[in-house]
């Protein structure tokens, strides 16, 4: 089973952005969680430049007893409430802790498609496309 979920938060940091997650479940599922991956690229300081995203409930909180809905709550928190305290992209985490109203300047930038630390991110422009063609 393999899909993708686009995620556009309505609120926080990352408000009018448009990020798109993989999801690939086993067929071992729901014992074990699917493999999730982000799909675009995004200055965040839980999801890497590879599209890895640390979410506890994708490791070691799952429990069959979850499921898919689970995990895109869990998504759309991560864009409402990112988490400088468990990174997998260790400079945007240092740039929330020590300095918010940079990271926000940096998430805005990123959002409209500019650069941010040497590498080009655009979230905004497939959350144009979508919006337009609805």
């Amino acid at each position: 089973m393999h899909f993708e979920v686009t995620i556009c938060p309505d609120e926080g940091y990352y408000e009018n952005g448009a990020f798109v997650f993989s999801f690939q479940a086993s067929p071992l599922y729901p014992h074990e969680p699917p493999k999730v991956k982000c799909k675009t690229k995004v200055y965040h300081p839980n999801i890497d430049l590879e599209g890895n995203v640390c979410l506890n409930i994708l490791r070691e909180d799952w429990k069959p007893v979850l499921n898919v809905n689970t995990i895109i709550y869990g998504l759309y928190h991560l864009f409402t409430e990112p988490n400088h305290e468990d990174p997998l992209n260790y400079e945007a985490a240092a740039v929330l802790r020590e300095n918010p109203k940079l990271f926000e300047k940096n998430v805005r930038r990123a959002v409209a498609g500019d650069i941010v630390d040497g590498t080009c991110l655009s979230a905004s422009n497939l959350r144009l496309q979508e919006l337009g063609s609805r």
